[in-house]
């Protein structure tokens, strides 16, 4: 009884990723790029790509340039599948150059 049970919390796990944040300019939706590192299959040179995931953010804390953590969710729209967790770190304020 004790077997099933753990496996029931086991796969209840949510996906978790870590990312920038590129735009908030949604009410409460941020776009998070998330970077992924690998060695390509045929000739070993480390690639990256990156992928844009649109994420629920309740109290818009999340600016530009600030590393995010996000977690899947059910779908709150039809681009939205992502909620914001946890704001790990403060990005540097982008400011407008003046001409």
């Amino acid at each position: 009884m004790a077997e099933s049970t753990n496996i029931m919390a086991s796969t209840g796990k949510r996906k978790q990723r870590v990312g920038e944040v590129v735009s908030n300019k949604m009410t409460k939706t941020i776009v998070v790029r998330v970077e992924r590192r690998f060695p390509h299959p045929k000739f070993k040179k480390i690639v990256t790509s990156y992928k844009k995931f649109y994420a629920h953010d309740e109290k818009a804390q999340a600016k530009p340039g600030d590393t995010v953590r996000i977690e899947e969710s059910r779908p709150l729209s039809k681009l939205k599948r992502w909620t914001l967790v946890e704001v790990v770190e403060r990005g540097e304020a982008l400011t407008a150059v003046a001409a």
